[in-house]
């Protein structure tokens, strides 16, 4: 008996798929959302000065109000593949099969091949967040792009830059991955020191430097790292992100970092599977999936990007 596999995932329904992939990238955690861009989306900037003024009986306008923008260009992305319909079925009656208290197995086959397209997904989103390249075929500009001596580009040249212990592009240690820390917290703005959605963003391969570092001086029992652990250095939050470019740190507020995408447009959004064998014969599925993703910063002056 053929399998047979109708689709019936897509307008609004398929959103729900794409939201939930888009989502399971973890540096989504620590980024400010903002859905339905259908082309563009302009970020509002302002900035005040000499504002406030000793009160007299007259009118004396004074001051300085100054909007700029900074504008967020999600890029259109898609997946268009065949996978053999047996290889996928092996692998979900295997997973329906298996012992253990395990986590249940999605409750259709339909919703299983949208899950494993959904990993896909969320994988190449990850990575483009912080180190994708717009001129690469599937990816879009990330928040540091070319590597260990990337710069934060949306923000122009006005980011705090600061070189990593050793030198440009030289790679954490647990011997200096302390020190790369403290010289990124020394050059936040004070301003932005004390506000409460400042994050240190950082790789898994650093936070695990990190870790080792206290470690050897003897701080991780003191610290109680268990499950309840909230990782912190020198009171600052730090955001573990998958796709986070290694030897690199990045200090910013959660609300001026912006990830941008049509999310939950009934055009721009949408998960198709197509049973192939009724149209060429094959026992493929195929694969269709469309949706956008885009990361702009807002305030550069307000980041600091060690590398």
């Amino acid at each position: 008996m053929a399998l047979a596999v109708t689709s019936n995932y897509a307008g609004k329904a398929a959103g729900f798929y794409i939201s939930q992939a888009l989502r399971s990238a973890n540096s989504m955690e620590f980024l400010t959302m903002i859905e339905n861009i259908k082309y563009k989306s302009n970020i509002q900037k302002m900035s005040a000065a000499s504002m406030v003024q000793d009160a007299t009986c007259d009118v004396n306008l004074a001051g300085t109000l100054t909007m700029t923008e900074a504008v967020l260009e999600p890029k259109n992305l898609m997946i268009q593949s065949d996978l053999c319909k047996q290889t996928l079925l092996s692998s979900f009656e295997a997973l329906q099969m298996r012992a253990g208290a395990g986590a249940p197995p999605p409750p259709s086959f339909n919703d299983y091949v949208i899950s494993y397209m959904g990993e896909t997904i969320a994988n190449a989103t990850e990575t483009s967040i912080w180190g994708g390249n717009n001129a690469t075929a599937g990816e879009f500009t990330g928040f540091v792009t070319g590597g260990a001596v990337g710069r934060l580009v949306q923000a122009g040249n006005t980011v705090v830059d600061v070189a990593n212990v050793g030198g440009a592009g030289t790679a954490y240690s647990a011997a200096n991955i302390i020190e790369n820390l403290q010289n990124c917290t020394a050059s936040i703005p004070t301003p932005v020191y004390t506000k409460e959605d400042l994050y240190i963003y950082m790789s898994p391969k650093s936070y695990r430097l990190y870790i080792s570092a206290i470690s050897t001086l003897g701080y991780v029992n003191a610290y109680s790292m268990n499950g309840d652990y909230d990782a912190v250095f020198e009171g600052i939050k730090i955001a573990v992100c998958n796709g986070m470019t290694n030897d690199t740190l990045v200090a910013a507020e959660r609300s001026n970092l912006f990830f941008g995408t049509d999310l939950l447009s009934d055009l721009n959004s949408r998960i198709d599977l197509l049973d192939m064998s009724t149209l060429d014969g094959s026992d493929n599925i195929r694969l269709l999936a469309r949706y956008s993703g885009g990361v702009q910063v807002g305030i550069g002056a307000d980041v600091v990007l060690v590398s």
